[in-house]
């Protein structure tokens, strides 16, 4: 054995250290006696224990051993009501957190549905306005065929003859077609205008509302996802800075208000789509029954032209014959008043030579006898017949000048009447046959 001297040192319990944590002294053990260090014993007593030390020693372990077990069991039974609290808390926490996800999918799921309605009601819309639209730019490129229709009969009745070249009803009923296709065709563009300026808020709140759903159906996936988790989920992972404050997340009011927002606008534009839909319904419906109603106007204004003008030419042929009738009669009169001129030449130079030769009687034979006499009254009787005859002569040339004149006035505007008839019945009425149908009209 050694010859050095043992001595004791105070005893350094790690389990107790380890139990009040590191920041506890350890306790301060009462200082056991020293052996004695007579130099005849040295040897057998070094490392030698007295019983006092060896009673103090079992009995500090056993109390320590005591402590120990009374603190484990403390442990114990703080540790079952910890973890059995903590469990029941953490299921009822976990049941909330699912039921609430739930309610949430729910929630999402309505606005979503309401989303997804009303983007389908827009889409509906949008292409109602598109076919609306094709029907206005068909209605306006219908209305060139009756504007130039309406320019064609113009121009064509711009080439009428003579007196028959007047402003008449027809004319007036044409000019005031014009203006009305003018004015369509002005109101045709700026309905087009107002669908394609709605067509296009259409798009723009269908975008809203689409980005708006899409949100919405990551945030409904996700969450539906995180409902599915479970205790025995094999993906879950720890995330510990997942429960902390986000930025930029908004509350459940703003959040409600943002698609309340947006589906608002969405049916203030369904609003302004049916009202410009039956808008441009009544614009098409009234535009066509105002160019069929000008229409008919001006056919009807055309017929009774064309009335007037047949009687017209009815009446100017019809007097034609009874002019011609009178010149040849008036021709007739002349040469039998020529005639007659003629027939009186001769007893009249029989007069004039029986006074002439009467008058060469000698002396007093020359006398104012009764043959003297009748021949004079003989001579003055022809003299007045003749001139008669030569004045009525005279007045029936002047009267065959005035008929000859009757009968080219007539003539001429009988060919006038004839012509006026063509374009108005042949150019211009059958031109306006292939004047456009309602449907046509209407944009079809």
């Amino acid at each position: 054995m050694s010859s050095e001297v043992l001595v004791s040192r105070p005893h350094y319990d790690s389990r107790a250290v380890a139990l009040r944590g590191p920041d506890k002294e350890p306790p301060v053990r009462p200082e056991l006696p020293q052996p004695s260090s007579g130099s005849a014993t040295a040897g057998y007593r070094s490392a030698k224990y007295r019983p006092s030390e060896w009673f103090y020693n079992y009995h500090s372990i056993l109390q320590r051993a005591g402590t120990d077990g009374q603190t484990a069991r403390s442990v114990q039974r703080e540790s079952k009501v910890l973890y059995q609290d903590t469990e029941a808390d953490t299921l009822k926490n976990q049941a909330d957190g699912t039921r609430l996800l739930g309610e949430r999918l729910q929630e999402i799921h309505y606005w979503k549905s309401e989303l997804q309605r009303h983007i389908d009601q827009l889409r509906a819309d949008t292409e109602a306005l598109l076919a609306l639209k094709k029907r206005l730019e068909k209605a306006l490129d219908a209305s060139e065929a009756p504007y130039a229709i309406a320019t064609d009969n113009l121009t064509c009745r711009a080439r009428r003859l003579g007196p028959d070249l007047v402003r008449d009803s027809v004319e007036e009923e044409l000019l005031q077609e014009v203006d009305l296709i003018r004015s369509i065709q002005a109101l045709l563009k700026r309905t087009t205008a107002q669908v394609v300026c709605q067509i296009k808020m259409n798009r723009e709140a269908k975008q809203t509302l689409e980005l708006d759903w899409s949100d919405k159906y990551q945030a409904y996936n996700l969450d539906d996802h995180s409902g599915r988790y479970s205790n025995m989920s094999p993906d879950t992972q720890h995330h510990p800075s997942s429960a902390t404050l986000q930025d930029q997340v908004c509350n459940c009011t703003s959040w409600t208000q943002f698609t309340q927002d947006n589906l608002t606008k969405a049916m203030q534009e369904e609003q302004a789509t049916n009202s410009l839909r039956l808008l441009v319904e009544r614009v098409l419906h009234d535009t066509t029954e105002d160019l069929r109603v000008q229409c008919s106007r001006v056919d009807q204004a055309f017929s009774q032209r064309c009335v007037e003008l047949i009687e017209a030419k009815t009446l100017l042929e019809i007097k034609l014959p009874q002019i011609l009738e009178q010149i040849a009669a008036q021709e007739r009169n002349i040469v039998a008043l020529q005639q007659a001129i003629h027939n009186k030449e001769a007893p009249l130079r029989v007069a004039q030579s029986r006074l002439y030769l009467r008058s060469l009687r000698p002396n007093m034979e020359l006398c104012r006898d009764q043959p003297q006499l009748s021949l004079e009254g003989e001579v003055r009787q022809l003299d007045a017949t003749l001139a008669s005859l030569h004045q009525q002569l005279s007045e029936a040339r002047g009267s065959l000048s005035h008929l000859e004149e009757s009968r080219i006035t007539l003539e001429k505007d009988i060919n006038c009447k004839t012509h006026s008839l063509f374009i108005e019945r042949d150019k211009c009425m059958t031109h306006r046959k292939r004047y456009p149908t309602v449907s046509t009209l209407s944009g079809y």
